[in-house]
């Protein structure tokens, strides 16, 4: 699209409680080429939105990988006939699905905005259409120059434009459903919107065209440290068959338990190959896996620190990282690495 030209976005509809309306029979999604019957409100734009659905429509607690390559294998062809895309997505795993986008999808220079809702666009009280309207804002912005303001996978929900790979969803209930605890929003809706461009990324000088990475290697198991952990269930993750990468769920700043058995399976492990990240169970914070003897001892036995990662930004960065390269080192030194904002440091 021209700087001067007006925006032209793509809904892409998943699936998910948004699109959905009463009937005799419960909620049943509703045909998405009336989108505009159902939020009329979205006549008041003055550029063109075009919708699409995948079908058949993904009930969130379904999302798999396979979902993901069709999303970024969509957006790459559409990419020079659209400004910007929204994606309309289920809540329970929209962490997930906008922290995978946001590895798969590199040099993206256009906004990728998710959203949803806690009650369908069609009931009285929803919160659906407030955050449609307003990510279909987000996702037309530009700046003076005809750059999009926010060139990055996010999420917008309840007021706040929020990084994909920061999210975690914290609340099953409230219209506040979604935090990003160690990363500040990227935009905040009152009256105005108002964009935070300390922390929102812009492509760097230079950067190729758009190119999506579909190769996932999803082998990776995730084990939560927990009082009562037994010895044959932390063997059976952390040295199972077929499983190439786990992610410890520690507590704190990186800790875990320091019984001998418990920290040998670490050390098999490692020396087996698998590769090992530590990621806090802590809403916020980060790892310090040299603040306490049990946390040094996982960095001594060859666990990778996850900073201040989510699980579903680590788990996502394992997907793509494992999926690019076959070298487990090579793919451990990345993990520290800053690459799409997953982490702060």
């Amino acid at each position: 699209m021209s700087k001067a030209s007006k925006s032209a976005i793509l809904l892409i509809y998943t699936g998910g409680t948004i699109g959905m309306k009463e009937s005799g029979h419960g909620l049943v999604p509703f045909d998405f080429s009336e989108i505009l019957v159902e939020v009329p409100e979205l006549r008041k734009f003055t550029f063109k939105i075009d919708s699409c659905a995948f079908d058949p429509l993904i009930d969130s607690s379904d999302v798999e990988p396979g979902m993901w390559k069709e999303l970024a294998t969509l957006i790459r062809d559409r990419y020079e006939q659209y400004d910007g895309f929204v994606v309309l997505h289920g809540t329970d795993t929209m962490a997930y699905s906008a922290s995978a986008l946001s590895f798969m999808l590199e040099n993206l220079d256009k906004p990728v905005i998710f959203t949803g809702s806690q009650l369908p666009v069609g009931s009285l009280r929803t919160d659906g259409k407030e955050n449609l309207v307003s990510a279909i804002e987000v996702a037309s912005a530009r700046d003076s120059r005809g750059r999009a303001m926010v060139p990055e996978v996010a999420i917008y929900f309840n007021s706040q434009l929020i990084r994909g790979n920061r999210a975690t969803k914290v609340n099953s209930t409230a219209f506040d459903a979604f935090r990003s605890p160690n990363c500040p929003p990227l935009a905040e809706a009152g009256i105005s919107i108002r964009y935070n461009k300390a922390v929102i990324r812009y492509p760097a000088a230079g950067a190729g065209p758009l190119c999506i990475h579909t190769e996932l290697d999803t082998r990776v198991a995730i084990l939560k440290i927990h009082p009562g952990i037994t010895e044959q269930v932390a063997r059976n993750v952390l040295l199972g068959n077929g499983i190439r990468a786990v992610i410890i769920e520690t507590y704190g700043s990186g800790n875990a338990i320091s019984k001998p058995w418990f920290t040998d399976i670490i050390r098999e492990s490692a020396a087996s190959g698998r590769i090992l990240l530590n990621v806090t169970q802590c809403l916020a914070g980060d790892v310090n896996m040299n603040l306490y003897a049990t946390g040094k001892a996982l960095k001594d036995a060859g666990v990778v620190s996850g900073s201040d990662i989510t699980t579903e930004g680590g788990l996502a960065k394992l997907f793509y990282l494992m999926g690019e390269y076959a070298d487990n080192e090579k793919v451990k030194r990345l993990l520290e690495k800053n690459i799409r904002g997953e982490i702060s440091k």
